[in-house]
C-alpha cells in the first residue's frame, strides 16, 4: 500500500511516524514499511551511465569485428564537432565519471533529510489487510495518511512521487482546462495554419521558390498535399502531448500514464472527428436548406 501527505512531526522521522501510526492503527496487520527518497537527480545519472554504457557496448563490438582499427569518436555536441578521441578510452572514463556522481549523490539523498518524501510504501501480512488500508480512510482528517493501492516497482513513475500532494489538484484542475481547449478550439490554429499553407502564401514569403513552385507537377502537389500537412503532424504529436499533459497530472505509475493519454486520445478522436463531422455536417445542412428554400413555406 502506498501511503502520502505524512504529517510532518518535530520529535519523529517520517520512518518512525510511519512504523507508529500502523502499529497502533493496524497492529494485527502492519508488516514493514519503506520510506521514499526525492532521487530524481540519482535517476538521471544512472539513465545517462545506462547510456554510455550502451554506447561503450556498441564501440566494443565494433572493434571486436574489426581489431586493425581503433573506433573514434568527436566529443562536441551530438559528436558532430569537437575533439576526436578513441570511442572505448573516452566512453570509459565517461562511465568512471558518472559511477563516481552516482555514488556521491547516493550518500547525499540518504544522509539529506530534505530528501525524505512525506510517503511510504507499507507492507501487511496478507492482501486482505492491505485491502482494508487501501481502501479506508485513515484519520477524521481526509487530506493526511491517504492510502491506495500501491504499483508494481517496474511500474512506478518515481518522478511524480517527489510532487507534493497539496499540488495534485491544482494541476488536475490546470490539465483539465488545457484539455478543453486542445479538444474543442485545435482547429482554429489549425485552420489558420492551413490558411497559409497554399501557393499565393508561399510565393508572398519567399520569392525564390516561385519558379519551383510553378513548375510542371510540383505546384499540384503542392496543393494536394500541404493544407492536410499540418493537421497530420498535429496528429502525430498529439500522443507525445497527451502523456506529457499526464505526467504533469502527477499520477505515480506508468500506466495510468498511459491509461490517462489513451482515455483522452480517444475523446478527443470522438469529439473532433466523430462528433464534430456529425455536427458541423447537420449544421451546414440546415443553413443550406434555410439559405435556398423559399420564404413562402414558412408562411402558415
Amino acid at each position: 500500500v502506498l501511503v502520502r501527505n505524512v504529517p510532518p512531526d518535530p520529535d519523529e522521522t517520517v520512518s518512525e511516524l510511519v512504523e507508529h501510526f500502523f502499529l497502533v492503527n493496524h497492529p494485527a496487520r502492519y508488516l514493514t514499511h519503506q520510506v521514499l527518497y526525492n532521487a530524481n537527480e540519482l535517476e538521471k545519472l544512472v539513465k545517462e551511465k545506462k547510456n554510455m554504457q550502451n554506447w561503450l557496448d556498441y564501440y566494443q563490438l565494433k572493434h571486436s569485428r574489426n581489431q586493425s582499427k581503433r573506433p573514434t569518436v568527436k566529443t562536441g555536441l551530438l559528436g558532430l564537432c569537437g575533439d576526436k578521441v578513441d570511442s572505448i578510452d573516452f566512453y570509459t572514463s565517461e562511465i568512471e565519471k558518472i559511477s563516481k556522481d552516482i555514488e556521491a549523490e547516493r550518500e547525499r539523498v540518504k544522509n539529506n533529510p530534505k530528501s525524505i518524501m512525506p510517503a511510504a510504501f507499507v507492507s501487511f501480512k496478507s492482501r486482505y489487510d492491505a485491502a482494508v488500508c487501501a481502501q479506508t480512510q485513515q484519520t477524521r482528517n481526509p487530506t493526511i495518511w491517504l492510502t491506495e493501492w500501491a504499483p508494481d516497482p517496474r511500474d512506478v513513475y518515481w518522478q511524480n512521487l517527489a510532487i507534493p500532494f497539496v499540488t495534485l489538484t491544482v494541476r488536475r484542475l490546470i490539465i483539465a482546462v488545457a484539455f478543453f481547449f486542445l479538444t474543442f478550439f485545435f482547429m482554429i490554429p489549425i485552420a489558420f495554419v492551413q490558411s497559409l499553407a497554399n501557393i499565393a502564401a508561399i510565393e508572398k514569403a519567399v520569392p525564390f521558390l516561385k519558379p519551383i513552385i510553378e513548375a510542371h507537377g510540383i505546384k499540384s502537389i503542392i496543393q494536394g498535399f500541404l493544407p492536410g500537412i499540418a493537421l497530420k503532424i498535429f496528429l502525430i504529436l498529439l500522443p507525445t502531448i497527451l502523456m506529457i499533459m499526464s505526467k504533469f497530472e502527477g499520477f505515480i505509475s506508468i500506466s495510468s500514464l498511459e491509461r490517462r493519454s489513451a482515455t483522452r486520445y480517444h475523446l478527443f478522436k470522438l469529439v473532433n472527428v466523430f462528433l464534430g463531422s456529425i455536427v458541423t455536417g447537420t449544421a451546414l445542412q440546415q443553413l443550406h436548406t434555410f439559405i435556398h428554400e423559399s420564404a413562402t413555406e414558412y408562411v402558415l
